[in-house]
């Protein structure tokens, strides 16, 4: 199995292999991995613990369902900037609003993608006039609203 060095970080076949049990599932016991893997569990320690200093695992999150706390609209937000310069700015402003779960910095059309979660179609109007038109340098925006999501998942690695 052939993987790409990324910026000449020292990532072998025995990372890949763990990195790949723990996208499965996260919860996977770290001796369960030793097992599978034939090898110590003090291993399976040192080499995630390189790989969080390396940078490529960013953390372990607990994963919510919106909908099962009450947030019944997925919505994706295509923001126009009146100047590119305004983004640093608008980033700020936007990081306060709660509602707002993905922000891109993106090439096209849009200056900002936004991946935005509310109760309702009411409570997405609010969010949309009060709070994110209200932002500087926000010229307008585009809204899609997400019927349902077919695929969410990690890279494969194998």
């Amino acid at each position: 199995m052939s993987h790409k060095k990324a910026q000449n970080l020292e990532i072998d076949n025995l990372d890949i292999q763990i990195l790949s049990i723990l996208m499965k599932n996260a919860t996977t016991p770290y001796t369960e991995i030793a097992k599978d893997l034939i090898v110590s569990g003090g291993t399976i320690h040192v080499r995630m613990k390189k790989l969080e200093e390396m940078g490529v695992i960013k953390g372990a999150n607990l994963e919510v369902d919106p909908q099962k706390l009450g947030y019944d609209i997925c919505a994706f937000l295509g923001i126009y900037l009146e100047k590119g310069s305004q983004y640093n700015e608008a980033v700020k402003q936007l990081k306060s609003i709660k509602e707002i779960v993905e922000l891109h910095y993106t090439t096209g059309s849009w200056s900002i993608f936004a991946k935005i979660v509310c109760h309702d179609t009411n409570h997405l109007r609010e969010v949309l006039n009060e709070q994110i038109q209200s932002v500087k340098g926000i010229q307008r925006t585009e809204t899609f609203i997400s019927l349902e999501e077919s695929i969410k998942r990690q890279i494969t690695l194998d």
